[in-house]
């Protein structure tokens, strides 16, 4: 396996990683209350 094989397939789980994130708001929710931080909509 190559460096830029490992490199697209950390990108691919990344972005799996992310679009299952995407769909379960309460996990953004419980980082940003761990950090203090609030979201303001735009």
């Amino acid at each position: 396996m190559t460096g830029l094989d490992q490199l697209v397939r950390v990108v691919r789980v990344v972005k799996r990683g992310l679009k299952k994130i995407q769909y379960r708001p309460h996990l953004i929710d419980g980082c940003l209350a761990e950090t203090d931080l609030v979201l303001m909509p735009l």
